[in-house]
């Protein structure tokens, strides 16, 4: 049983710690693990972190394909049955849904990026449902169940 007059650290846990330059018997002495000459021998020397010592360093080592656009736009997605168990929640009051009410709802995280609403699961609800894009899938759901999906321009937002 461990009692306070018999605790130990975990073997293995603590590691002795390299104490350079205090004399040959130390292992450490004579040039203090820094080698000879050159500028990593001297004090104040400033290498680089990435400097790989003059071969070709990774990041020109790697390849590099691909094409990320600088004009993309980031949606938040929302799920029809998201909408769904939030009406059948109580959260979403009247039959109008929009961004800001999907803010203060909780089922997106940013007030000003735009939203998708995707078509996973089913609506029963009425609903307007206002938002930046839609898919095809989430305007028939939406639609099937007599709402609205209704379009809003990403310039007004």
């Amino acid at each position: 049983m461990a009692n306070l007059h018999n605790l130990h650290y975990a073997e293995g846990s603590r590691k002795r710690v390299k104490r350079i330059g205090r004399g040959q018997g130390s292992g450490h002495g004579g040039t203090s693990t820094r080698g000879h000459k050159g500028e990593g021998a001297r004090s104040g020397t400033h290498y680089r972190p990435w400097f790989e010592g003059g071969q070709m360093p990774l990041i020109r080592r790697v390849p590099k394909f691909g094409f990320h656009s600088p004009f993309r736009t980031e949606y938040q997605v929302v799920n029809v049955a998201a909408i769904e168990k939030l009406v059948a929640g109580g959260k979403l009051k009247d039959g109008k849904i929009t961004p800001d009410v999907l803010y203060m709802a909780g089922a997106v995280s940013k007030k000003s990026a735009p939203i998708k609403i995707l078509g996973e699961g089913d609506m029963k609800t009425k609903l307007e449902v206002s938002a930046h894009a839609f898919s095809k899938s989430a305007v028939e759901k939406i639609e099937g169940a007599g709402g609205k999906a209704i379009t809003i321009s990403l310039a007004k937002s």
